[in-house]
C-alpha cells in the first residue's frame, strides 16, 4: 500500500536532540478517513478476503508510524493497533479463548478471533474457522463474548472469559510480528502490552467465587515469553498499561502488582518496562507503584494534576514519563500555563528522567483537524486532534529542553487562543443561567409515585403480558446513508428527503404492525446518531466531519462539540413522531437522548463543571419531553445509555457523580403527568454499582442489556428488589448472529427466576441501527413468538 511504502523515506527523519523525549502511548487505529472500518466491513459481507484485510492493517499501521515521526514523535508505539480490541488481542494472545469457539490449539484463526468479537451464526462458518462444530454450537452458531465499557470512557472492550482450570499458552505473536514490522520499516517502537494485572482484573468467570487473579502464575510465563522475545528481537523498552491502578486496590491486587513485576524483572533483566497508569491518579496504590521493579512510570497528570506535587520521593533510577495533553478531550492546551507547571519538575529530576506525553493513548481523540474543512473558524481555533496533541508535545518539549524563545511563535498561538475562547460571546447565554437559578424540588420529582402510576398506565394502554418492543432505531441501510449524504449535499430537496423518511417510517411502522408488536417505534430513520442528532438542534453544540473516534469493532462515532450554554430554539422530535403515531392505533413511542448520556458522549467544554452542563442539557430535554406530551405521545423514552460510564473510578467520587446525574434525569422526566409512561434504556452495565441510582430516577420502565451475561444482569434488580418495570435484552444486537425462539425463550425463563411476571417487558439488548434488515427480520419475529410462548405458559 502506497503509506507503507511511502514510511522508508520518512524513517529517516530524526527529531531534534535538544528537545525532550515526546512519547506516544498510542494512536487511533481507524485511519483518518475510516479507512479500517471499510476494510472490516468488506471482509465481513465477502466482498474481499482476508490478505485484503491483513494488507490494510499493515498499510494503516505503516501510515501512523510516518505520521508519529513527521509529528517529531520520540517515542513511536506498535502493537497499539488492533482489528477489534486491544482486551480481545490479548486474550488471543495468551490463548484464554473459551470452550465454545472450538479452538484446538496453533494460530487462532481470523475467523475465531470475530467469532468472539462478533459472534458467528451457525453451519455457515464452520469451514472458515477451520472446524467441526458440535450439538447445539453447530445449529446456533457461536456468541460473542461479554462486552463492557473501558473504564470510564466510551470505547468498549471484549471481557475476557477466564475458568478456574484455565490453562495459558502463546496464541498469538502479533506484539512480536507488529515489532518486527515496524523494525523492517526503519522504526525502533516501544511496544504495548495490557498489563497481566489488569487483564485478570477485568475478566470474569462463570465459577462462582472464583478470582481470576488467582490464574496469575499461569499467566505470567506467557508474557515472559512475549517480553523475552521482544527483547531478543531489539526491543529495549515495552509500555505495559495498567490503568487497573488508578481503581481502589485492595491488598490482593497490589500484591499481584508487586508478584507480577517482581517476576518479569527477574526474568527479563535486559529490558525496559514503562508501567503505564491512566484515567485517574494512583491514590492509595502510590507506594505501590513507586516500589515496583520497573524502569519508568507514566502518571495522568491531566485527570489528576495534584499528583505533580507528589514527586519528592520519586525514585532516582526511574524515568518518569509526564501525561500531560489530554488524551481523552479535543481542547487546545494552554501551553504556558503547561510550562509554568512542568518547568520545575525538569529542574528538579532533570531531563535525562523525564518523558512528555498524552495522559492515554490518543485512540480516544479523533485524527486530524486539518480535515476540518468546513467547521467554524472560531471554535476550530479552540480544538486539537491527535496530530495537532503530539505537535502540542513536541512544542512544549523543545521548549522544556532548550527554553521558550525556540517556539515563541508557538506559544504565543497557544496564548491567543487562549484567551480568544475565554472572551468569546458565543459561550455564555444569560437566559440559561437565569432558567438554571430557578429550578426548584417540585421540577425534580413525579406528581404520584410508581405504584399510583402504573394502574393508571395500564389502564390507559392495555397491554398483553410481556409486552414487546424494540429499543428505538431499525436498520439504517446503505440506501438510507445514501439519501441523507445526497440531502446533505444538496442532490436532494428538502422535500423528497421528507417523503422519502415518510416512506420509510411507514414501512417501518407496517412492519411491526404485521409481525404483531405491542409497542412501536418510528426507526428514527432521519437521525444520523442518537447524540449528534440532539446535539445539532441545540444551542451550544459544534459538529464535525471527520471527528470520529472508535465506540467497538467497526462502530465509530464523532461526539458533539460542547462549546457554550445550552438550549432548544425550537421542538426537535414532536413532528416525527405526530408522523408516526398517525400510522398506527398502537402506543407510538417517543424517543429522546437523556442529558447525560449527551454529555456523556461529547466532547465536554472544560471551563465548567460537567453536573452544570448536564443541567443545562436537561432543561432543554424537559422542554421536549412537554412538548411531546402535549401532542399526545403517552410513552416517552429518554435513553440513558452512557449513565453507569459516567462513574467515578474511585468509589468515593460515586455519590457526587450519582447525585448530579440522577437529578438531571429526574428534572428532564418529571413533568409530565400520571398516565404518561417514561421510558429509559441502558447500555452494557455493572447495574449493581448503581442500583440505588437507578431506582431513584423512577423511570416507570427500564430496558437493559442482558443477554450476553445470560440475564446475569438481572441479580442487582432483584436484589434491590427493583419495584418498576424492566425490559431485559433477550438478544445480542452488536453480533450478526439470529437468535431462534428457543434461545430467547430460556433467556426469558432465566428472567422469570428474577423478576415478578407483570414487571417483565421483551425487547432486543438495544437499538437496531448498526444491523441489517436480513438480521433484524427473523430476530423480531422469533423475539414475539417467544413472548407468545411466555403467554402461553404464564
Amino acid at each position: 500500500m502506497s503509506s507503507a511504502s511511502s514510511s522508508s523515506t520518512s524513517s529517516t527523519s530524526t527529531v531534534s536532540t535538544s528537545a525532550l523525549p515526546v512519547a506516544s502511548l498510542g494512536t487511533p487505529r481507524i485511519g483518518p478517513r475510516r479507512e479500517l472500518k471499510f476494510a472490516l466491513e468488506s471482509f465481513w459481507s465477502g466482498a474481499s478476503d482476508e490478505k485484503a484485510l491483513i494488507e490494510a492493517g499493515a498499510g494503516l499501521r505503516a501510515a501512523n508510524w510516518v505520521r508519529q515521526k513527521k509529528l517529531g514523535v520520540s517515542v513511536i508505539p506498535s502493537n497499539d493497533f488492533s482489528f477489534y480490541d486491544q482486551m480481545l488481542d490479548t486474550s488471543v494472545m495468551v490463548g484464554a479463548i473459551p470452550e465454545i469457539y472450538r479452538w484446538n490449539g496453533g494460530p487462532v484463526p481470523l475467523a475465531t478471533y470475530f467469532a468472539m468479537a462478533r459472534g458467528a451464526q451457525g453451519k455457515a462458518n464452520e469451514a472458515s474457522c477451520g472446524h467441526t462444530h458440535h450439538g447445539h454450537d453447530a445449529a446456533n452458531g457461536m456468541p460473542a463474548q461479554e462486552m463492557t465499557k473501558w473504564f470510564d470512557t466510551n470505547y468498549h472492550y471484549m471481557v475476557p472469559e477466564l475458568a478456574k482450570d484455565q490453562q495459558f499458552t502463546l496464541a498469538s505473536r502479533k506484539p512480536i510480528e507488529e515489532y518486527e514490522e515496524a523494525k523492517a520499516l526503519g522504526y525502533q517502537t516501544r511496544p504495548v502490552l495490557v498489563g497481566p494485572v489488569t487483564f485478570l482484573k477485568l475478566a470474569k468467570s462463570k465459577d462462582t467465587g472464583f478470582n481470576p487473579l488467582s490464574l496469575l502464575d499461569r499467566l505470567l510465563p506467557v508474557y515472559i515469553d512475549v517480553l523475552r522475545e521482544l527483547a531478543c528481537r531489539g526491543a529495549e523498552w515495552v509500555q505495559i498499561d495498567e490503568p487497573c491502578m488508578v481503581l481502589d486496590l485492595d491488598i490482593i491486587a497490589q500484591q499481584a502488582l508487586h508478584y507480577a513485576y517482581s517476576e518479569i524483572a527477574n526474568a527479563v533483566p535486559q529490558l525496559k518496562i514503562m508501567l503505564a497508569t491512566y484515567f485517574g491518579g494512583l491514590g492509595g496504590n502510590r507506594d505501590t507503584a513507586l516500589a515496583l521493579p520497573v524502569a519508568g512510570l507514566h502518571l495522568d497528570l491531566v485527570r489528576a494534576p495534584d499528583q505533580i506535587d507528589g514527586l519528592a520521593d520519586f525514585p532516582d533510577n526511574r524515568v518518569l514519563s509526564i501525561g500531560i495533553i489530554d488524551g481523552r478531550n479535543i481542547w487546545r492546551a494552554d501551553l504556558v500555563r503547561i510550562l509554568d507547571r512542568l518547568e520545575p519538575v525538569i529542574a528538579k529530576l532533570g531531563k535525562d528522567r523525564v518523558q512528555i506525553a498524552p495522559s492515554c493513548s490518543l485512540l480516544h481523540v479523533p485524527i486530524d483537524l486539518a480535515l476540518e474543512t468546513g467547521l467554524d473558524s472560531e471554535i476550530k481555533s479552540w480544538l486539537a486532534f491527535s496530530v495537532q496533541k503530539l505537535e502540542e508535545l513536541t512544542t512544549l518539549g523543545t521548549a522544556l529542553a532548550g527554553g521558550r524563545g525556540a517556539v515563541e511563535a508557538s506559544l504565543k498561538a497557544s496564548d491567543q487562543a487562549a484567551a480568544a475562547r475565554k472572551a468569546s460571546p458565543r459561550i455564555h447565554d444569560a437566559k440559561v443561567a437565569a432558567r438554571i437559578a430557578g429550578i426548584d424540588a417540585a421540577m425534580r420529582r413525579r406528581a404520584s409515585v410508581f405504584t399510583d402510576r402504573v394502574g393508571v398506565q395500564h389502564e390507559r394502554f392495555n397491554l398483553p403480558a410481556f409486552p414487546t418492543t424494540t429499543i428505538g432505531s431499525f436498520p439504517q441501510t446503505a440506501e438510507v446513508r445514501k439519501a441523507r449524504a445526497a440531502h446533505a449535499s444538496g442532490a436532494l430537496t428538502d422535500e423528497v428527503y421528507k417523503v422519502y423518511l415518510q416512506d420509510q417510517t411507514a414501512r417501518a411502522v407496517q412492519w411491526q404492525e404485521t409481525i404483531g408488536l405491542d409497542v412501536l417505534v418510528h426507526g428514527e430513520f432521519e437521525r444520523n446518531d442518537m447524540v449528534q442528532y440532539f446535539g445539532e438542534q441545540l444551542a451550544g453544540f459544534a459538529f464535525t466531519t471527520h471527528g470520529w473516534v472508535q465506540s467497538y469493532g467497526s462502530r465509530y462515532v464523532r461526539p458533539p462539540v460542547l462549546f457554550g450554554d445550552v438550549s432548544r430554539p425550537k421542538p426537535m422530535t414532536v413532528e416525527w413522531w405526530q408522523y408516526a403515531q398517525s400510522l398506527t392505533k398502537k402506543p407510538m413511542k417517543a424517543m429522546l437522548t437523556g442529558p447525560v448520556t449527551i454529555l456523556n458522549w461529547s466532547f465536554v467544554r472544560d471551563d465548567m463543571a460537567r453536573s452544570e452542563a448536564c443541567r443545562q442539557i436537561a432543561l432543554a430535554i424537559r422542554d421536549e419531553v412537554a412538548d411531546l406530551e402535549a401532542a399526545g405521545a403517552g410513552m416517552i423514552q429518554i435513553d440513558e445509555a452512557a449513565l453507569r460510564e459516567g462513574l467515578p473510578l474511585r468509589k468515593s467520587e460515586w455519590k457526587a457523580y450519582l447525585d448530579w446525574a440522577v437529578d438531571a434525569f429526574r428534572l428532564c422526566s418529571s413533568g409530565v403527568r400520571d398516565e404518561t409512561q417514561i421510558h429509559t434504556h441502558m447500555c452494557y452495565s455493572e447495574f449493581n454499582d448503581i442500583i440505588n441510582a437507578i431506582g431513584a430516577m423512577d423511570a416507570d420502565v427500564i430496558s437493559i442489556e442482558t443477554s450476553r451475561s445470560k440475564m446475569e444482569l438481572l441479580d442487582a434488580f432483584r436484589d434491590y428488589r427493583y419495584p418498576n418495570e424492566i425490559g431485559p435484552g433477550v438478544y445480542d444486537i452488536h453480533s450478526p448472529r439470529v437468535p431462534d425462539v428457543g434461545e430467547m425463550t430460556a433467556l426469558l425463563r432465566l428472567a422469570r427466576k428474577r423478576l415478578s411476571d407483570a414487571q417483565i417487558w421483551i425487547n432486543p439488548d438495544c437499538g437496531l441501527k448498526t444491523r441489517k434488515w436480513e438480521e433484524v427480520r427473523p430476530a423480531l419475529v422469533n423475539m414475539v413468538a417467544a413472548a407468545r410462548e411466555l403467554r402461553a405458559s404464564a
